[in-house]
């Protein structure tokens, strides 16, 4: 069985996108057993059996480009001089590259130009979508009709915020106002994914797939920051064959 789901969109045919799944690894304990994270506390002998694992499953052309993600807005290219750069979200429009990104509650954003010559990967917690970094990437890769695929993520019952994050969003626009559901004077639910396709939409991206999981409920395919504490993560990743 597959230790992976792909992204179920239409981009161009030379494009391979996909997210991983917590089973098919060697971790163990709350790492059970996918982890592909070095920085969560599991055993890196065991990670780094399971990036082997996800490279020979896979048949990656490159090893993934791993970053230091700190929810922030910067992206990056990808290239032989910066990997491990502190950013949260890589690019390319060469072969032979895997951009990836790990998660575990945090949205994966997948975006590719129609032409299948431009690809990203992006790290989308709710800082990083405040702080833009979706409109970042996207001004990167400077092409127009982007497709984007939304990958697993907390989902919108589970996701229970602040008023101070909800007003942070309206500050910057009310057009987020409806991704907030309250849940009492001070708590909202919030649709992450919702959050991302506002923005998305604002840069006259249209297509969009994806945004139908929940990693908090859906515990057999996914790892959750919320529900578990510490926990592995998922790698998502995109390259052209």
């Amino acid at each position: 069985m597959k230790s992976w789901i792909e992204a179920n969109w239409l981009a161009p045919q030379n494009i391979r996108a996909i997210t991983t799944l917590r089973s098919g690894g060697v971790s163990q304990g709350g790492f059970d057993s996918f982890n592909l994270a070095d920085h969560v506390n599991d055993k890196i002998k065991h990670v780094q059996h399971n990036r082997q694992i996800l490279a020979d499953s896979l048949e990656l052309p490159a090893k993934p480009y791993w970053l230091q993600q700190v929810h922030g807005n910067k992206v990056v290219k990808v290239d032989y001089s910066n990997h491990y750069q502190q950013a949260d979200a890589s690019f390319t429009d060469q072969k032979g590259w895997v951009c990836a990104i790990l998660t575990a509650d945090c949205l994966p954003v997948l975006l590719v130009s129609q032409d299948g010559t431009m690809i990203a990967a992006v790290h989308a917690g709710w800082r990083g979508l405040l702080s833009g970094i979706i409109s970042h990437t996207v001004k990167a890769l400077a092409k127009q009709n982007i497709i984007a695929w939304l990958g697993p993520a907390i989902g919108k019952e589970c996701f229970e915020v602040g008023d101070e994050v909800k007003d942070q969003f309206v500050m910057k626009s009310a057009i987020y106002n409806v991704a907030f559901k309250q849940k009492d004077r001070q708590h909202y639910l919030l649709d992450i994914y919702q959050l991302a396709k506002l923005e998305l939409a604002t840069l006259g991206i249209t297509e969009i797939y994806g945004s139908n999981f929940c990693t908090v409920t859906e515990d057999q395919r996914f790892y959750s920051y919320r529900r578990d504490g510490e926990t592995g993560r998922m790698a998502t990743l995109i390259w052209r064959d």
